[in-house]
Formats: structure tokens, C-alpha cells, sequence
């Protein structure tokens, strides 16, 4: 992919008031962002390489003496401007030594004004041959949030909150010759949940229900009868997650703290159907690629004058490779661990180990398997991914040169 030099401009501001009005705090705002792009162009070519130390780039028949070929296939192009003109407004409210209610509403104006075209991209597209078709979008937007807590007892209580966005199209989602969709995707969040405070124990505890509409993603799918065919395919999908998520900190003496937070949740996609190679697939009710169903964190410290000696140990449950989850990626442990020594004001030292206790373990999605029933076609083959990363460590040295107090 190369990107010659582009002019991009861009403008941000905001502009808010604030009073206390008797138990109410209340801001009243307004929000502007501009972002102009003269004519941005992505040239891109493909290639082939060998899987080793130093790949090098394979040279055949259909490709060019340098070995690429493909020029300009998938090239984007897309010019003009954005624009997104908001007035929001919040209330902290106090309503009761128990009770504190926040409120927000933000109400937004978004445009879109510039081209794009819809020439397909062919071996060798240049500008030159395309034929440019106006962009001109306007979108209403409305989000809001409200949260509330209530202590039943001094250090016990429930909380509760609900949000919600909304978001149609932005100017860069018209860079290829397919036109995009402008879909008002909405977003609406909801959680439910309780608190407990003491002096060596902080726990929040909350289920969430989040859904979202309008995804799109392009795959380029391999028909599992004969793996010589393939068919770029664009599916728009939703997806839907109900989780619970519990974050506690615990310090039973001094110096000492404890963060555990687990999560355990269940993303899937929803009204997901496309027709590939003949045949009609629903992908409803899957696992999302590469999410784990249950996360967890385990934060150990002690700090002593001016040590403090760390650790962190982060588990992902196993990871679906492809979309219909026939395969998938081992669950892991990901660990962290360090020494910080303060000198004095200006000075501090660091050392910081990664993966200590020698882990494996990969993560990612395994290209041409979409459609893939059977995983053990795949046992024993070279595949490419992301890897935790391997023993490590680093030292580091800060200097904070503070300007003297007059």
C-alpha cells in the first residue's frame, strides 16, 4: 500500500457553561468538529512470499519482474469534507444523601459533502478513468446516558445505567466503488448492578446488555468443496453481548492492594445470512471472532518507602478462528511483572519483566476457513498470527525536572 502526501485540515473546539443550581449541576454545551481531505488516494499491490526467516517475495508468471502483481485492485479514493455540529447537555443531581442521578443528552448535526467513484478497481486503475459521483449526506443523531446509585446501608448499594449512540456514515467509509451503507447504526447500553465499600474492600459488581446494528465486514471465501475457487462476499450483520463483569480491590495491610476483576460474557452476531459459491449460510448466534468468553486480571502489589514491586496475570478463554467456529485458539495466561524505585522527586527506576513464567499462546482468525467444517484439515499447517510475546526484559530510567514553585 503506498499513500503519497495528502492535505488534511481539521478544526475542533468547544464552548460550555457551567452552574450549580441548589442540588443540580448543569452544563449546557456546544461541540464542533470539522475535517476536510484533499483527495485521498491509496495505490495498493499484492504479492506472494515465502514462509521462513526473511521471507522473500516469490516471482512467477502472473506477477511482474519484482514479483507483484494486481496493481491498483482494491485502490481507494475519496475527497471532502466532514463536518459534526453538537449541543449537549448535563445534570449531576443530588437527590438525597442516598441517591445521586446523572443525566446527558446530546443532540448532533453531521454532513458529509465531497466524491467519490464507482469505477470498478481493474488491473492498472489510474484516476484518470474514473468517473467521480457526489457525496452529500446529512445525518440527525441523538445520545443520551443516565446513571444512578443508591446506598442502602453506608457501604452497600445499587447502581444502574443506561447509554445510547447513534452513527450513520463517515467520508472515509466511501473510499472503493461499492457504495457504502449509511444505516443508522444505534447502540444501546444497559447495566445493572450493586457496590460495597470498606476500608480494605472495594467491590463493584454489574450485569450489561449491549446490542448494535449495521456491521459490515468483506471476506474473501474459499468454497469448501474446491479451496482453487474463490468469491469476495460483504455481509452486514449485528451483534449482541450480555455479560456480568465484577472489579474488586483489596488491601488487607499496609502497602498492599489486590485487583481481581472477571468478566464473563456472550458476544454472538445476530441477523448474520449471505449466499457464497450456491449455497446460503446463517451465521445467527455464533460466537464473535476473536473474543473470549471469560477475561480475567489478577493485580498483586506491595509498595515499601520508595519500592513497589508488581505483578499481573491476564487469562482469555478460548478464541473463535473463524465464523462459524468450528476452529478455534487455546485458551491463555499472559503475565507482567516489575520493581519501580522512586530515587526522589526528580528521579525514578524501573524494571519490567514480560511473560516470566514462559507462556504460549496465539490469537487472530485463519483466512480461507469461513466456511471450514471440519478443523482437522487445518492440524499441522504453517499459519500466520499473533503471539504473545516471548521473555522479555526492560529497564527504564525517568527524569522529572519540575519547574521550581515561586
Amino acid at each position: 500500500m503506498s499513500t503519497p502526501e495528502i492535505t488534511v485540515t481539521s478544526l475542533m473546539g468547544r464552548f460550555s457553561i457551567n452552574k450549580q443550581l441548589d442540588n443540580h449541576n448543569v452544563t449546557l454545551g456546544i461541540l464542533e468538529q470539522y475535517y476536510h481531505v484533499d483527495e485521498y488516494v491509496s495505490n495498493r499491490s499484492l504479492y506472494f512470499q515465502t514462509v521462513e526467516n526473511q521471507p522473500q517475495r516469490l516471482i512467477g508468471p502472473n506477477t511482474d519482474e519484482y514479483g507483484f502483481y494486481g496493481y491498483n485492485t482494491s485502490a481507494e479514493y475519496f475527497n471532502g469534507i466532514e463536518n459534526k455540529l453538537a449541543v449537549y447537555a448535563n445534570d449531576t443531581w443530588k437527590v438525597s444523601d442516598k441517591l445521586n442521578i446523572k443525566a446527558g443528552l446530546m443532540l448532533r448535526h453531521h454532513l458529509i459533502d465531497g466524491d467519490f467513484t464507482r469505477t470498478p478497481r481493474s488491473e492498472g486503475f489510474t484516476l484518470a478513468e474514473a468517473e467521480l459521483t457526489d457525496i452529500d449526506e446529512s445525518y440527525f443523531h441523538v445520545a443520551g446516558n443516565l446513571n444512578a446509585n443508591y446506598n442502602i446501608t453506608k457501604n452497600f448499594g445499587v447502581l444502574g445505567n443506561f447509554l445510547y449512540t447513534e452513527e450513520n456514515g463517515r467520508l472515509e467509509n466511501f473510499s472503493t466503488a461499492i457504495d457504502p451503507s449509511v444505516v443508522k447504526s444505534r447502540s444501546p447500553l444497559a447495566g445493572l448492578g450493586v457496590f460495597w465499600n470498606t476500608d480494605y474492600f472495594s467491590l463493584v459488581s454489574q450485569a450489561t446488555y449491549l446490542t448494535k446494528n449495521n456491521y459490515l465486514t468483506r471476506y474473501n471465501l474459499v468454497n469448501p468443496a474446491d479451496n482453487t475457487e474463490s468469491q469476495q462476499t460483504s455481509v452486514f450483520y449485528n451483534i449482541q453481548t450480555l455479560g456480568w463483569t465484577t472489579d474488586m480491590m483489596i488491601s488487607p495491610f499496609k502497602g498492599f492492594n489486590l485487583h481481581y476483576l472477571i468478566t464473563l460474557q456472550d458476544p454472538v452476531y445476530k441477523d448474520f445470512t449471505f449466499n457464497a459459491f450456491g449455497e446460503n449460510y446463517d451465521y445467527s448466534d455464533k460466537t464473535v471472532l476473536e473474543i473470549s468468553n471469560v477475561l480475567m486480571e489478577i493485580d498483586p502489589s506491595y509498595t515499601y518507602k520508595d519500592w513497589r514491586v508488581w505483578a499481573s496475570f491476564r487469562y482469555f478463554s478460548k478464541q473463535y478462528a473463524n465464523i462459524n467456529n468450528a476452529l478455534y485458539f487455546a485458551p491463555r495466561w499472559e503475565n507482567f511483572g516489575g520493581v519501580n524505585y522512586k530515587y526522589n522527586d526528580h528521579i525514578s527506576f524501573g524494571a519490567t519483566v514480560v511473560n516470566f513464567l514462559n507462556q504460549t499462546g496465539a490469537k487472530g482468525t485463519i483466512n480461507g476457513a469461513e466456511l471450514i467444517n471440519d478443523a482437522s484439515q487445518f492440524y499441522g499447517s504453517v499459519l500466520s498470527g499473533s503471539y504473545i510475546r516471548p521473555f522479555t526484559v526492560q529497564l527504564s530510567a525517568s527524569f522529572n525536572f519540575k519547574k521550581p514553585e515561586l
